[in-house]
Formats: C-alpha cells, sequence, structure tokens
C-alpha cells in the first residue's frame, strides 16, 4: 500500500506542513504501508487524533469552549469535538445530518479495530497472526474519509485572525484587500528601532516600532542567523558619552 490510499490524509498534512508531529505521524504512516505492516493502523488513527486537535485548538471559544477536559481523552471524544466546533451539527439538511452520523460510526470503528489489532499502541500476544491487506485497508480508507471530512469543513470555516496558527499564505486573499487599500511609511528613531506609520482608509494611523532583531526573526531566518554570526564577531558598540551621563 501507498499514500494514493490516503490522499485526504495527504492533503491535509501537506496543509499543516509546519506541524512537526503531524509530520512524523505522517512519515510513520508511509514507511507502515510501503512496509504492509500492521502499524499503520495506529498511525492512521494517530493522524485522525492529531487533525482533530488542530481543528479544535484553532476554533474553539473561549467562552463556550468544547475541547475535551480529560486528561486522556478518548479518540471518539476528541472528533465529537471537532465536529462541534466546526458546527457540522447544526446543518438543517437531514441528509447532510445522516452523512455526519456515518463518519461518527467509522469513527467508532476504527478505534474499535485499533484497540483489537494496534501492535504499536498496546502489547499484544506475540504469537497472533499479521492482519491481511483487506484490514489495513479498512483502516486507512477509514481514516482517510474522516480526516477528508473534517480539513475541507476546517478550510471553509471562519477562522480568529488575531490567534490563528495559519501561515501568512493561507490568507492571500485577505492580504491583497489591505495592500490595495493600506499605505506605509518607515523611518528608522533615534534608537534605531524601524518606526513605520501604517495608515488606513481612515485615516487613522497605526505606528509601529520594530527591532532589527524582531524583524528578521519574523521574516527571514537565513537573515537573522547571519546578523547574529556578524553581531557575534563584531567590536562593542561605542556608548557615548552623554548616553552614560544620562544612565547616571
Amino acid at each position: 500500500m501507498t499514500l494514493d490510499w490516503c490522499p485526504g490524509i495527504r492533503e491535509a498534512c501537506s496543509h499543516w506542513r509546519d506541524a512537526p508531529m503531524l509530520q512524523q505521524t505522517f512519515e510513520a504512516l508511509e514507511r507502515t504501508l510501503a512496509e504492509d505492516n500492521d502499524a499503520c493502523i495506529d498511525c492512521a488513527k494517530a493522524i485522525v487524533e492529531v487533525v482533530c486537535r488542530v481543528v479544535v485548538d484553532e476554533l474553539d471559544s473561549s467562552l463556550n469552549p468544547l475541547k475535551p477536559k480529560e486528561a486522556s481523552p478518548d479518540f471518539g471524544v476528541w472528533v465529537s469535538s471537532a465536529v462541534r466546533v466546526l458546527k457540522l451539527g447544526e446543518n438543517q439538511n437531514t441528509k447532510f445530518l445522516k452523512l455526519v452520523s456515518q463518519h461518527h460510526k467509522l469513527t467508532s470503528a476504527l478505534g474499535d479495530l485499533r484497540n483489537d489489532a494496534g501492535p504499536v499502541s498496546h502489547g499484544r500476544d506475540a504469537f497472533l497472526a499479521k492482519l491481511s491487506v483487506y484490514h489495513r485497508r479498512s483502516a486507512v480508507l477509514s481514516a482517510d474519509a474522516i480526516v477528508t471530512f473534517l480539513h475541507q469543513a476546517y478550510l471553509e470555516a471562519e477562522l480568529d485572525l488575531v490567534r490563528t496558527r495559519e501561515p501568512y499564505e493561507r490568507f492571500d486573499h485577505l492580504h491583497r484587500m489591505i495592500d490595495a487599500q493600506v499605505s506605509l511609511q518607515a523611518d528608522v528613531d533615534e534608537e534605531g528601532f524601524l518606526a513605520v506609520d501604517v495608515t488606513l482608509p481612515s485615516g487613522d494611523v497605526l505606528p509601529l516600532r520594530v527591532e532589527a532583531s524582531r524583524l528578521l526573526y519574523q521574516l527571514d531566518r537565513d537573515a537573522y542567523v547571519e546578523a547574529l554570526n556578524a553581531a557575534r564577531g563584531a567590536p562593542a558598540p561605542v556608548v557615548e558619552q552623554d548616553e552614560l551621563q544620562g544612565e547616571e
């Protein structure tokens, strides 16, 4: 088996390519699929759970939190929480609600299969026979259906732009709107900070002050490292006499 069996998982993991734990689990899934290893069941179930956690963390409300409060929530609890923060159960279309219900059944079936047959999460009888490829396909296809369902709903959800961990590139349509209507004026102040005045269409101005280190760290890590290496080898800056008197 290959990742061609789970295009929805592959797409979701590509979307969240900056999430280290998700990528590590995805790599394990790819490896165990290629090896026809039953551990692909554990990996597929784990990816569903990680995706659920991402969705809940992104969309959960501080006023009415839906994130599970248990120390180690069950698999089904995570999927149920993701469905609730996505508001998929609020649709008035009865056929759509039946579809949601079927994904809940898939969740239960995948969790049961992993509990009974996944070789990684729990110790097993050493002499149990390996599962057939059909069992592995069933588990991976079920996980892929759930992840696809949640990921596509997530892509249509309205995110909190103040706290989202989505990359800049995700909101290209919003960036174009701002860039077309907002102007910038920049200078370097007496302390060496970049001072930027952001003028809004209303005429209001948002003043920003940015240190060189913060600007480089946020925008170009390679440039930040290059600047850091150069700074390490440079002599200490000369402190002016009037600055010393001011500190006294």
